[in-house]
């Protein structure tokens, strides 16, 4: 069966990625669309340095920061 996800589903950050200024951070749900993996993946990529690792910004808060996935996604 094929899931096709509505565009009113995605996050907003996703939707808007290529004007989000670099200094921007944006969490898991948009990492997992921009690589097309499951959330279990981009963990492992991040622990073999794959992709760039996320910041703590809150206690309970992590997120990724626009530049770095940028040059990632660029390479």
């Amino acid at each position: 069966m094929d899931r096709a996800v509505s565009p009113s589903a995605l996050p907003d950050a996703l939707r808007h990625f290529d004007t989000l200024p670099d200094t921007a951070n944006v969490r898991l749900p948009v990492v997992r669309a921009l690589v097309g993996c499951s959330p279990a993946t981009v963990w492992r990529m991040v622990q073999r340095g794959d992709l760039p690792a996320p910041r703590k910004l809150t206690k309970q808060v992590t997120a990724w920061n626009v530049g770095e996935l940028r040059k990632f996604l660029a390479s």
